[in-house]
């Protein structure tokens, strides 16, 4: 009787979410015949020098009259992009249609990936004896409530109807995490032999094979994805890092606030433990015993060279006769010429900056570490390199830059033990501090909080984080407007509201962070 319950509230639940995801597919095709009238692609908050697609379509004529398509200052995105999107926007409705195809893949992706995590969160709350959190009753479960997230979003429907490539980046990068969690189950249940059988060598290393032996078949898929991420945008390298943890230590371990929960239980059951003896009670937890899988991590590391051996080479073809790959690099030896300029000359750095390239070409990586185009956008870069003398340039683009890296090892020791949100907070922080943000990035990382969604409970100001997204998100085209078409005010009222989504990013990374740990 218990199991034809189960039964029939999987069913429904299942049902729940197809009859959600199927009403965003028909709302996305509706909008196909009003995207003309909204005039979304030329929004600076959607559109941005790296994702507008009218930037890639006036790249693709260029490549179409054997002309460079890094002619000038409009395309500075990747060629395989060219080749992909390219013939598709000769036709603007075949562009929107493939926008929704990415987003629902990635959206389905989610939910995979949010089910992996799912067991892992079951199966480690069973070996911790806290079956009192199973028995809970969900409508749905933190993959399907995160994949929703993402369908009903309305940054990523506005990012749809917009005509930007930021569906396909989010696509890799949500690729990258399903080829690294989805063979976690396997991984819970080694965990449970250990807690139960005891843990011993022989079994330890008999289960390790195991585990390389069952996952290997998806690091090829992880690796892939995060290539093609760091190509196409250059700041998801830095996913690296979780990668390396999720494939080397398995699955996020539960936080730490539910050995609390567990020995709280036992003070419900026996009045008589006190705080002191819960302390002791809580000293004395079987660890999990940390056993690092070098193997999948070296066979991440080959498939990811060989990965961007491809790449490069189908890059290296593509603009072959424009001069080949220095195409695609051409500002970064201007670029590091100057940042290195205070360190000895050697010939190692000349020979570095000569493989790079030269020239004063405004490409690819060059154009996302130089920051040369100061269109207005809902990041701080651009208003504060429109005011920063050019003798300070150089300096400060080496700071913002330098940023990002300072917080990857700190992150890392503080989260090493939940390396998929580990993956999340890389994401949220380089969508706050990238070049050219747009709410496409946004949009991401607000679609996998919904895989933390049990720890949300514990988040403080939830609902001014809320209200702030919402008002900054209407306030920011309203101020542009008054800004740009109306002249009634200033670009301080548009950096302000720049600021406000700064500042709101930042409060929510620092509180899911707490929750989290």
């Amino acid at each position: 009787m218990e199991g034809r319950k189960e039964t029939t509230a999987t069913t429904k639940k299942k049902q729940c979410f197809w009859t959600w995801a199927l009403a965003s597919v028909i709302f996305r095709l509706v909008l196909i015949h009003f995207s003309r009238n909204l005039n979304l692609a030329s929004r600076p908050e959607i559109s941005t020098p790296l994702t507008s697609l009218r930037r890639l379509a006036e790249g693709y004529w260029l490549k179409q009259s054997s002309v460079s398509p890094y002619a000038g200052s409009m395309y500075h995105g990747s060629p395989l992009l060219l080749s992909i999107l390219g013939p598709l926007t000769v036709r603007r409705g075949r562009t929107a249609q493939s926008s929704y195809m990415q987003n629902f893949m990635t959206a389905m992706l989610i939910r995979a990936t949010g089910q992996s995590l799912q067991m892992t969160y079951n199966q480690s709350l069973k070996s911790l004896g806290i079956v009192r959190l199973l028995e809970r009753s969900e409508m749905l479960s933190s993959g399907d409530i995160a994949g929703l997230v993402y369908l009903w979003n309305p940054l990523t429907i506005v990012t749809c109807v917009g005509s930007s490539t930021s569906p396909i980046e989010n696509l890799v990068i949500v690729l990258s995490l399903y080829g690294a969690c989805r063979r976690l189950a396997f991984f819970c249940a080694v965990f449970n032999n250990w807690v139960q059988n005891g843990f011993s060598f022989y079994s330890c290393s008999k289960d390790v094979d195991a585990i390389f032996y069952q996952r290997a078949g998806l690091v090829p898929l992880a690796a892939f994805g995060w290539v093609i991420a760091t190509h196409l945008s250059l700041y998801p390298a830095v996913l690296v890092v979780p990668l390396i943890l999720m494939l080397g230590y398995g699955p996020d371990s539960p936080p730490r606030k539910l050995f609390l929960q567990k020995t709280s239980i036992k003070v419900g059951e026996d009045p008589s433990i006190g705080i002191h003896d819960q302390q002791k009670e809580l000293a004395r937890q079987p660890m999990l015993p940390i056993i690092f899988s070098w193997r999948l991590v070296i066979h991440f590391i080959l498939w990811a060279s060989l990965w961007s051996f491809y790449v490069l080479l189908l890059c290296g073809i593509s603009v072959k006769q424009y001069g080949g790959l220095g195409e695609m690099f051409k500002r970064l030896k201007s670029l590091f010429g100057a940042l290195l300029g205070f360190l000895p000359r050697s010939p190692v750095l000349t020979l570095i900056l000569g493989v790079i390239g030269g020239g004063e070409g405004e490409n690819t990586y060059g154009f996302i570490l130089t920051v040369p185009d100061l269109s207005p956008n809902i990041g701080v870069l651009w208003y504060f390199f429109a005011e920063v003398f050019d003798f300070f340039r150089n300096f400060f683009l080496m700071v913002f830059h330098v940023n990002i890296l300072f917080m990857i090892l700190p992150l890392a020791i503080f989260l090493n033990h939940r390396p998929c949100f580990l993956a999340f907070v890389y994401i949220a922080i380089s969508s706050l501090l990238k070049s050219y943000p747009s709410v496409g990035d946004s949009a991401l990382y607000l679609g996998l909080l919904g895989l933390f969604v049990k720890e949300l409970a514990d988040m403080q100001f939830s609902f001014f984080l809320f209200c702030g997204y919402v008002g900054t998100s209407l306030l920011s085209p309203v101020m542009h407007n008054l800004w740009i078409w109306r002249g009634t005010g200033n670009a301080n009222f548009y950096f302000a509201t720049a600021m406000a989504y700064a500042c709101l990013q930042d409060n929510f990374g620092g509180g899911e962070c707490e929750c989290n740990a």
